[in-house]
């Protein structure tokens, strides 16, 4: 057959002669060096954002870090006037701690089947709805109308709840991340996830001291607020939720005994241990150390808690963002920054010092945080990285149902004992990070 002047031109050819018959036969050439594989670095990512509706994603991550960290501010100190005793009241957010830990994987594998957005928008409004409730039953509470047995029944019921039917939003939120960044620049994606995390937990205690002149109920009624609002932004400034086709495949869910990424849990759970443990009983040691009222102690907490939160966008912005550091540098360098924090705050009594090692916290941990996230999500082959996600955004909640009690229980035995004791754990996760989690291979 012959070829025609405007038929696309073949590919040179290479022809072999067989020895037996004689008979010409072509072959194909090799492939050349660019039809090689895309390097895994320079791979697009898998569903790209942009700029800004990333920053929307991370606008829902600020929205339930609100609405988390608000509890240990107001709900805690108002429980007490209700009538209610510590251990009731660490009972009741320990036990919503446990059912959020439980219930975070599943919805990161709904967030797959349903998709992303649509978990994050439902997540969101269930907690603006289960928080009203809560607020509507301690207002009852503190009013008298609800008294002893009821009172921790209903407050724990309502808060239950909680637990139950928001935790979407971090897995989502992680996966919608690790799917729009690249190898590269995984470990800042994840620094914009650890700063939303930062930001809200710093809005909480910081609105909750500016919203409590006008009523001891208005800075939870706040949060709420802001949590449906935020839902109402993710629902029209994201993208269309891209749902799994029934009869597509779907990621195998991971487990938490996944050999490639137990390392990082094990890591994340003991990180976050501690922070917990600080959370609970940094308004108590503030209150005890300045002998301040509660509006007084309510102020000066989120003052310690916003210069935390400052430190992490500052080192977030300043340099994850333009520099994209190896994750497997920042981890250490965060972990020494956050023991010396801490120590600087337990030593130095004056509040300003005190504010200075919180700042010193707040350096390292916008390191920690996102670098242990990205090396867990990179253990993992590029399928498997938003169920890794899903996984890895347990470990707080998981870590919360501990961290608060045994917090409380280091605080009994002295004020200071928690500020040191979590000096101390943080050179044993430093220890652990060079010899185990540094070390594992994807």
């Amino acid at each position: 057959m012959v070829r025609g002047q405007n038929s696309a031109p073949l590919p040179d050819l290479k022809y072999v002669i067989c020895s037996k018959t004689g008979a010409k036969r072509a072959i194909m050439p090799e492939p050349s060096p660019s039809s090689a594989p895309t390097p895994p670095d320079a791979a697009p990512p898998l569903r790209p954002l942009t700029p800004l509706q990333m920053w929307i994603v991370a606008l829902g991550v600020v929205a339930m870090g609100v609405g988390m960290t608000i509890n240990f501010v107001v709900v805690a100190p108002l429980t007490r006037d209700a009538g209610l005793t510590e251990i009731e009241v660490a009972g009741i957010l320990t036990l919503s701690a446990l059912f959020f830990a439980l219930m975070t994987p599943i919805w990161g594998r709904w967030a797959d089947r349903f998709g992303r957005k649509r978990v994050m928008v439902a997540s969101l409004a269930f907690a603006g709805l289960t928080n009203a409730g809560f607020a509507l039953a301690l207002d009852q509470a503190l009013a008298g109308t609800l008294l002893g047995l009821n009172a921790v029944l209903s407050l724990g019921l309502i808060r239950t709840s909680f637990g139950l039917l928001s935790p979407g939003v971090f897995p989502a939120s992680m996966g919608m991340i690790i799917e729009a960044t690249t190898p590269k620049t995984r470990a800042a994606g994840m620094g914009l996830f650890g700063t939303a995390m930062s930001i809200g937990s710093i809005i909480g205690p910081a609105g909750a001291a500016a919203l409590a002149p006008f009523g001891a109920l208005a800075p939870l009624w706040g949060s709420i607020l802001f949590s449906w609002v935020c839902a109402l932004v993710l629902a029209f400034a994201l993208p269309k939720s891209r749902t799994r086709r029934p009869g597509g495949l779907r990621p195998q869910p991971l487990k938490l005994t996944d050999k490639r990424i137990r390392p990082h849990m094990i890591f994340l759970l003991a990180y976050f241990i501690i922070v917990g443990g600080i959370q609970m009983t940094l308004g108590f040691l503030v209150a005890d150390r300045y002998g301040l009222a509660r509006a007084d102690a309510v102020q000066a907490t989120g003052l310690a808690f916003g210069s935390l939160a400052l430190a992490m966008i500052i080192v977030q912005f300043g340099y994850v963002q333009r520099r994209y550091p190896d994750p497997k540098r920042m981890l250490p360098t965060g972990l020494i920054f956050v023991a010396l924090g801490y120590l600087v705050a337990a030593v130095f009594e004056p509040f300003v010092l005190m504010c200075l090692g919180f700042f010193i916290v707040g350096m390292g941990a916008a390191l920690v945080v996102p670098a242990a996230n990205a090396l867990g999500s990179l253990a993992v082959s590029p399928q498997d990285q938003p169920s890794a996600a899903a996984v890895l955004s347990s470990a707080p909640p998981w870590a919360f149902v501990i961290g608060p009690l045994l917090g409380a229980q280091l605080y009994q035995i002295d004020p200071l004992t928690p500020l040191l004791a979590s000096a101390a754990m943080m050179i044993v996760l430093f220890v652990y990070a060079t010899r185990v989690t540094l070390r594992s291979e994807a």
